[in-house]
C-alpha cells in the first residue's frame, strides 16, 4: 500500500516559497466562460479510488462533490473544514467509532442522476475491493468488515451503511478526523454502480461543478461544466483543456510565461532556477507569481524513548533556544523563499492558529538555551540521523554546529532514504534527534499534533515516542470537537505543546509557489491553485 503522508515525511525535497496572504485577481477582473488552459508533466488516474498526485488532485477538485469540503476562499477560511454534500457535521457517537453524515438534496450527476448516500457509500467500498491497490486504505482499512471486503468476501463493507440520504460509517476504533478525510477526492461522490478498476476507469460522470468528458492517458484530459450542477461552489470557466505531453518543468513553465498554458503543475524549486528570474519579471505576490505558507514541516524529533531525551523536557526546550532557524533553512536552499520559520506545529494558515513567539526564528538564544542544558546534558552526546543526500545532510552539518554551542557533542549518521525510514520506525534503534519532514494528506490540526504526537494514532508519524498522559488526553479531547471549537482548542495546544513539552524542534514550512498567464483572474491559492475558482479576464 502506498502512502504518501509517511513517504512525503521522509523525502527530503526541497520547496520554496515566501510568506503572504491569499489572493490575486478578483472577481472584478473576470469575465464568464472560456477554456483554461493546462499543462502537466506526468500524471496518473482520473479514477477517484486510484488518484495520488498533485496533478490529479487539483483536477479532480473541479469534478467532486464531497460529504465536507474546503471552500474555494484564501485561508485560512480556505482550510476551514465546512459541508457540501452533508447537510451538516457528522453526528459523532460518544465512543467515535461511528459516524452519521444526513446529506442534503439537489446535487446531481453529470448525467442528472440524483445524489444519495449510497454514491458514497461505493466511493468507500471502491478503496477496498479486491485487487484494487487504492491508496485510500490507509483512510478507510479501520472501517468494520474492510477486510472482507479486500478478500473479495464481500462486495460491501459491514460498517458502511447507505439509506437513502443518510450514510453511516463504523469503525473499529475511535477516528478522530473522519470528517476531515472525507474532503479528500477518495470520497468523491460516484455512480452507485461504478464499478473498482485496478487500471481505473475512464470519464465516468460527476457530481462537482465539473466533470471529466475526454481522458487519453499520456495525451490530454478535457473537462467540461456539469451542467446539472446547483451547488454554492463558484465555478467561472466553460471548462479545462489538459495537455499530458510537457517534457519537463521548464517546459511547463516556458509555456505558462508564453501564455500558451494558463498554469501547469510543477515542482517548487523549478521556480526559482537562476536563469528563470519570476521574482525580477513579476514580482510576488502580485498578478503572475504567487508563493504562499504551504503544508510541509521540516522538524528535528527527539527520541523520547532513548536516555538523552526521555523525561528531559529542558533538554528538548534548550535545543529549539540553540538552532538558528534561518541558517538552517537557507542551508537548505539558498533563498529567504523557500521558507516560513516556525516555533510550532500547525501551519500559520490553518484555522485556530495563533503565533505565541515561544523561539527566536531568525537567531538563536545561547543564554537561555544554555541555562536550560546544564545539568541536563546527561551523557553530553546525541546521535542524528539524517538522509544522506546533499541538502538534508547540510541542514544536519549545520545543526550539529550549532548545538556544540550548548555542549552538545553530535554525531551525524546519514542513510538513503528507504533505509532511514526503515531504520529510524525499528523499536530500539539507536539514534536520538532525526532531520524530517511531515506532509500530510489533508489539511486538519489532527494530521499535525495527534500524528505527529499521539502514540494511539497509527499514521507511524510518532517515530519519536512522545507519550505523554497529560497531552496524549489534551490531543484526543481536541479531536472530539468539530467546527470553530476543535480550531480554538487545536491552536491552544499547538502553543502548549510546543512550549511545555517541545517533542520535537520544528525549523520552518516550506511554501508553495504559483504561475499563471497575464490572462488568469480570480486567484485563489491554498496554497496552490484553486482551479475551480478560476476565470480569464
Amino acid at each position: 500500500m502506498r502512502n504518501r503522508l509517511w513517504l512525503s515525511a521522509l523525502l527530503l525535497v526541497l520547496g520554496v516559497g515566501v510568506a503572504g496572504t491569499a489572493g490575486g485577481s478578483t472577481g472584478r477582473d473576470a469575465r464568464e466562460g472560456g477554456i483554461f488552459r493546462i499543462s502537466f508533466l506526468a500524471f496518473d488516474y482520473i479514477d477517484p479510488a486510484l488518484a495520488y498526485s498533485g496533478e490529479s488532485w487539483a483536477l479532480l477538485d473541479t469534478t467532486c462533490a464531497r460529504l465536507m469540503t474546503l471552500p474555494d476562499k484564501p485561508t485560512p477560511e480556505g482550510f476551514r473544514l465546512v459541508p457540501e454534500v452533508a447537510a451538516d457535521f457528522p453526528r459523532i457517537s460518544r465512543n467515535g467509532k461511528t459516524y452519521t453524515f444526513r446529506l442534503r438534496s439537489g446535487f446531481r450527476f453529470s448525467d442528472g442522476t440524483p445524489v444519495r448516500a449510497s454514491a458514497f457509500a461505493r466511493a468507500i467500498n471502491r478503496t477496498l475491493a479486491e485487487g484494487i491497490e487504492s491508496p485510500a486504505l490507509q483512510y478507510t482499512g479501520d472501517i468494520a468488515g474492510a477486510a472482507n471486503v479486500q478478500s473479495g468476501k464481500s462486495q460491501a463493507a459491514a460498517g458502511v451503511t447507505a439509506r437513502g440520504n443518510t450514510l453511516v460509517v463504523r469503525f473499529t476504533r475511535p477516528i478522530g478526523d473522519f470528517a476531515a478525510k472525507t474532503a479528500m477526492p477518495f470520497f468523491c461522490a460516484v455512480p452507485p454502480e461504478l464499478p473498482p478498476d485496478p487500471e481505473g476507469v475512464g470519464p465516468f460522470p460527476s457530481a462537482g461543478p465539473y466533470v471529466v468528458t475526454e481522458y487519453r492517458p499520456g495525451e490530454r484530459v478535457t473537462i467540461r461544466r456539469n451542467r446539472f450542477y446547483r451547488g454554492a461552489r463558484p465555478h467561472h470557466v466553460d471548462g479545462f483543456d489538459v495537455d499530458l505531453r510537457a517534457s519537463g518543468p521548464a517546459e511547463v513553465l516556458d509555456r505558462v510565461e508564453r501564455g500558451d498554458a494558463d498554469w501547469g503543475y510543477v515542482i517548487a524549486p523549478s521556480y526559482f532556477e537562476p536563469g528563470r528570474r519570476l521574482v525580477a519579471k513579476h514580482g510576488v505576490n502580485k498578478s503572475q507569481f504567487f508563493v504562499r505558507p504551504g503544508l510541509i514541516l521540516r522538524h528535528l524529533v527527539f527520541n523520547s524513548a532513548r536516555p538523552l531525551f526521555r523525561d528531559n523536557v529542558q533538554l528538548r526546550r534548550a535545543v529549539n533556544f540553540a538552532i538558528n532557524r534561518r541558517a538552517l533553512a537557507r542551508t537548505a536552499t539558498g533563498t529567504p523563499l523557500s521558507d516560513r520559520l516556525t516555533d510550532q506545529y500547525l501551519p500559520p494558515s490553518l484555522p485556530g492558529f495563533s503565533d505565541a513567539d515561544i523561539y527566536p526564528l531568525e537567531r538563536p538564544n545561547l543564554e537561555r538555551a544554555n541555562a536550560l542544558a546544564r545539568g541536563n546534558l546527561r551523557a553530553r552526546q546525541a546521535v542524528l540521523y539524517t538522509n544522506n543526500s546533499p541538502q538534508p545532510l547540510a541542514v544536519a552539518q549545520a545543526a550539529k554546529q550549532q548545538l556544540a554551542e550548548i555542549g552538545l557533542d553530535v554525531e551525524l549518521r546519514p542513510l538513503p532514504g528507504p533505509a532511514l525510514l526503515s531504520r529510524i520506525t525499528q523499536p530500539g534503534e539507536p539514534w536520538d534527534m532525526v532531520l524530517i519532514l511531515w506532509a500530510p494528506d489533508f489539511v486538519d490540526p489532527f494530521t499535525y499534533l495527534n500524528g505527529l504526537f499521539d502514540p494511539r494514532v497509527p499514521s507511524g508519524g510518532n517515530i519519536g515516542r512522545f507519550d505523554s498522559t497529560m497531552f496524549n488526553a489534551l490531543m484526543r479531547k481536541a479531536a472530539r470537537l468539530q467546527g470553530r471549537e476543535r480550531y480554538r482548542a487545536y491552536g491552544e495546544l499547538d502553543v502548549q505543546l510546543s512550549r511545555d513539552a517541545a517533542p520535537s524542534a520544528p525549523i520552518s514550512f516550506f511554501t508553495d509557489p504559483t504561475l499563471v498567464s497575464r490572462r488568469v483572474g480570480c486567484v485563489v491559492l491554498r496554497p496552490t491553485l484553486d482551479l475551480t475558482a478560476v476565470c480569464l479576464k
